[in-house]
């Protein structure tokens, strides 16, 4: 596996000089592409220094050994650094989601459980904002659609970062929401005190940086305009400033009403229909390529049940890690970090398996 550090090692400096050039910045899409790329090998090269220079650490202390007590009691603490500098580089060197560093579009929308469904959905996207918020996030509701008690029976949330490295981006942390959350709890509408399980379905599309990248074919859309429906102040219910895009081929529709603006509200559509043709583009690739990995942790069934809320014994569970924990309200509050990352780890650990199996 470390034979090809020497190509990424080339490949950072190469980025490096590019970055350095004012003419690239030009291009913010392109500057974009190589900040993204330049931040990613960074740890890799950091890891790579460290791993060589303790290699050559403990070959100068076992060669001293010999002449210096001093440097024999050195040997077994330097091994034992070098074998976990050499299982950190090993673990950057699994290839990486190439998505991982954009931002997303997350799509809640309620399921079985009437009433109860659509406030679990609330209460879930008030969680990842909160999540956001702790790690310096940026979220924006594009667009809800608000059950009679307060809750969402759908709704379209934008989480957006700054950072360029993808380690931190959020469709590395995001990407393994997608599925059907599991509440059990007695709900509001519930007199009798009884538990009950409703369900809440959670979609995550990585953005797409620019509209480039997905190209609608005006022909091949049907953009509906009428007037917005719920509650709202001036011009929200008075004008046809909801809009409703239905792109042909693949039957997507997406619709918007939260802007008092046609215009913003066709801005926000497309915004979010791109992102989920890039989703569907990239779901065919991977269907076509026999040979393709598909995530142990991130199936494309999107209707798999990966998650359980239970309020009385305020217990989350995930059931693709089998990770549990009992401070669901704190997990509530955004407390997200030790749950999302059973899933890295987990996802890690298959990709692992997956370079052995194939023994490079």
């Amino acid at each position: 596996m470390f034979e090809s550090v020497a190509g990424l090692i080339a490949e950072h400096a190469e980025l490096q000089e590019q970055l350095a050039d004012p003419a690239l910045h030009a291009d913010p899409g392109r500057a974009r592409r190589v900040n993204r790329r330049y931040a990613e090998l960074g740890p890799i090269v950091a890891a790579h220094a460290a791993w060589t220079a303790l290699q050559d650490d403990l070959a100068a202390a076992r060669e001293l050994a010999g002449e210096d007590p001093a440097f024999a009691e050195e040997v077994p603490a330097l091994e034992e650094q070098l074998a976990e500098a050499q299982e950190r580089l090993r673990r950057l060197l699994i290839p990486r989601d190439p998505d991982d560093g954009r931002d997303v579009i997350m799509e809640i929308k309620g399921g079985e459980g009437g009433e109860e469904s659509a406030l679990f959905a609330a209460d879930l996207v008030r969680m990842y904002v909160h999540y956001a918020e702790s790690r310096g996030w940026r979220t924006e509701i594009l667009d809800s659609t608000e059950s009679d008690l307060g809750g969402y029976k759908d709704v379209q949330l934008a989480i957006k970062s700054s950072s360029t490295d993808p380690a931190d981006g959020v469709w590395a942390h995001l990407k393994y929401e997608g599925g059907v959350h599991r509440v059990q709890r007695v709900p509001a509408t519930e007199s009798q005190g009884r538990i009950h399980t409703s369900t809440t379905g959670v979609l995550v599309f990585p953005e797409v940086d620019e509209p480039e990248e997905v190209t609608i074919d005006p022909n091949d859309i049907r953009i509906d305009v009428f007037r917005s429906s719920g509650p709202g102040g001036q011009s929200v219910n008075t004008t046809d400033s909801a809009v409703r895009i239905t792109h042909l081929p693949t039957g997507i529709v997406v619709s918007m009403q939260n802007e008092k603006s046609q215009i913003q509200n066709r801005e926000a559509a497309l915004r979010v229909l791109r992102a989920r043709l890039l989703a569907r583009q990239q779901e065919e690739l991977e269907a076509a390529a026999s040979d393709a990995r598909r995530s142990q942790i991130r199936g494309m069934d999107r209707s798999e049940r990966i998650r359980t809320y239970n309020f009385p014994e305020n217990r989350i569970a995930d059931h693709r890690t089998g990770y549990k924990a009992y401070n669901l309200d704190q997990v509530m509050d955004g407390a997200l970090g030790p749950v999302i990352d059973s899933c890295i780890q987990a996802d890690e650990e298959a990709r692992l398996a997956a370079l052995g199996a194939s023994g490079q």
